[in-house]
């Protein structure tokens, strides 16, 4: 007899790994986050995928995963006082938890590297699968870029086991409720759109006034 995925694993020709790693993975991040990132996060591992197989890119599913799953990780309120960006608390926490379980370096450096990049575009596509491809899934499921690379049938099956409902609204609340307690960290980044729009009074950092400013004389 063929085996059976378990309930919620496989959607749109894609499996999610069937290890002990993955299955801790998924019952931290249920147990630290809601269940908008919960939803969030595994949408982004499959759409990260997806991805990854249109372009014949051979990557690790089981670190895709995990780097998916850890990706927003850093939002939560626990790291509202790090005085870090949020990638980088995530990525921390993602480097523990590999450590922990014995993960080789170099893997846990390519999660770390994916996590703490997920919000730097330009870059990540350039650098191993699995830090690409959390970016991809990322970008597909936020800003829907290359939203036409994936089938309406294979979005519809990921979107069945993960809901978005009024999913931009509180995507958004999300990261401004995950950073405006640590204004400085946006400065060079995205994430000064976020609070430039949802932030009475916030001013995002200027590069150039940075520059000139500066003491030196010249």
């Amino acid at each position: 007899m063929t085996a059976q995925p378990a309930p919620g694993s496989y959607a749109a020709g894609i499996f999610v790994p069937d290890t002990k790693l993955a299955a801790e993975a998924t019952e931290l991040v249920r147990d630290t986050t809601d269940e908008l990132i919960y939803h969030h996060s595994r949408r982004v591992y499959w759409f990260g995928s997806l991805r990854g197989r249109a372009q014949g890119l051979a990557f690790d599913p089981e670190l895709l995963y995990v780097g998916a799953m850890f990706h927003d990780l850093g939002l939560g309120e626990r790291f509202h006082s790090s005085g870090r960006r949020f990638e980088v608390d995530g990525a921390d926490e993602a480097r523990d938890f590999l450590r922990g379980h014995g993960v080789p370096e170099d893997a846990v450096r390519r999660v770390w590297t994916a996590i703490a990049l997920h919000t730097t575009p330009g870059i990540p596509e350039f650098m191993e699968p699995e830090v690409a491809l959390v970016t991809a899934g990322v970008e597909y499921d936020v800003l829907s870029i290359g939203y036409d690379s994936v089938s309406a049938g294979d979005r519809a099956e990921i979107t069945a086991l993960h809901p978005r409902p009024d999913f931009k609204r509180r995507i958004l609340r999300a990261f401004t409720d995950g950073i405006a307690p640590k204004p400085k960290t946006t400065f060079g980044n995205v994430k000064a759109d976020v609070l430039e729009h949802f932030v009475p009074g916030f001013t995002r950092g200027d590069f150039v006034r940075v520059i000139q400013d500066s003491p030196w004389e010249e």
